[in-house]
């Protein structure tokens, strides 16, 4: 396996500790960038609703028991 060398601490470093970084940074920006649309949805609600009395919700609720059995 290739070894890369680890800038600081002389130890050698390998590959899969670069993917396994590469992995978790990636995994991060994800999450980032899904509460930046859940947010962007949920102010798009309010905005569309103000003044209300009702909370916004930005989940649609699951389909009722009388839903499921309408023809």
């Amino acid at each position: 396996m290739m070894e890369r060398g680890h800038i600081g601490t002389g130890a050698p470093r390998r590959d899969w500790e670069f993917d396994e970084e590469r992995e978790k940074h990636d995994r991060k920006q994800e999450e980032a960038e899904r509460k930046k649309m859940l947010d962007a949805a949920l102010d798009a609600g309010l905005e569309g609703t103000f003044p209300g009395s009702d909370p916004v919700a930005v989940t649609q609720p699951p389909p009722s028991a009388r839903d499921k059995h309408t023809p």
